[in-house]
C-alpha cells in the first residue's frame, strides 16, 4: 500500500493521500509508515497520539509549542474540518503565510506540518473528530498560539462566528509572537 504525497508546500506543509481498498464490508488504508514518511523528509519520530471531537463551527488554534518543538501530522476521522497551518518560523521564506485544506473522514486527506507551524481547525460538519499524532509531548510550560483572525496573516476561515475558547479569544498576533525570546527555537 502506498501513502501518497499530493503536494508540498510553505517550506515543508505536505499533503497526503492514502491509498483506500474498499468493498461492501468497508474500507482499510494504512495512514502511517515510517519507511514512507521518511522516504518523503519526515525523520522526525512520532511519539504521541492526540485525538479530539468537536462540534459544528468550533474553531481550535492556532497552536504550537517550542519545547520540545513539536510537528504534526493530522487526519479527520469523523465529519469534516478545515484544517490550517501557518509558518512561524524566523528567516523561514513563507513566515507569515497559510495553508488551509478540508479534510473529512470522506477524502482520508492527511496535512503534516512541521515544527514551526501555528496549526488550527474549524469544524465543518455536525461534529469531527480530528486525530494528530505528535513529534513531540505535550508541554504545557512551553505552548502559545497565534490569533485565530490575526490580520497580517489573513486567514480565509471558512466559518464567520466560531465558537472559541477563551484561550483563543486571547491569542497573541503573530508579529507579538515574533518580537518574543521563545521565538528564536523556530529559526530556519
Amino acid at each position: 500500500m502506498k501513502i501518497h504525497l499530493i503536494h508540498s508546500t510553505l517550506n515543508g506543509l505536505m499533503v497526503f493521500q492514502p491509498e483506500v481498498f474498499e468493498d461492501e464490508r468497508g474500507f482499510f488504508a494504512e495512514v502511517y509508515r515510517k519507511d514512507q514518511f521518511t522516504a518523503y523528509g519526515i525523520k522526525e519520530e512520532f511519539v504521541q497520539d492526540n485525538h479530539s471531537r468537536s462540534s459544528k463551527g468550533v474553531l481550535r488554534g492556532l497552536h504550537f509549542q517550542w519545547e520540545p518543538p513539536m510537528g504534526k501530522l493530522m487526519r479527520v476521522t469523523f465529519g469534516e474540518a478545515f484544517l490550517v497551518a501557518v509558518d512561524i518560523r524566523k528567516n523561514s521564506p513563507t513566515l507569515g503565510q497559510w495553508y488551509g485544506e478540508r479534510v473529512s473522514a470522506a477524502n482520508k486527506k492527511m496535512v503534516y506540518a512541521p515544527a514551526g507551524f501555528a496549526r488550527g481547525f474549524c469544524v465543518l460538519s455536525d461534529a469531527a473528530e480530528i486525530q494528530y499524532k505528535c513529534t513531540g509531548h505535550y508541554n504545557n510550560a512551553a505552548e502559545s498560539g497565534i490569533l485565530w483572525n490575526d490580520p497580517e496573516i489573513g486567514i480565509e476561515w471558512p466559518v464567520t462566528d466560531p465558537t472559541l475558547s477563551g484561550k483563543d479569544m486571547q491569542a497573541q498576533t503573530l508579529s507579538a509572537w515574533l518580537d518574543k525570546p521563545e521565538s528564536n527555537h523556530f529559526m530556519v
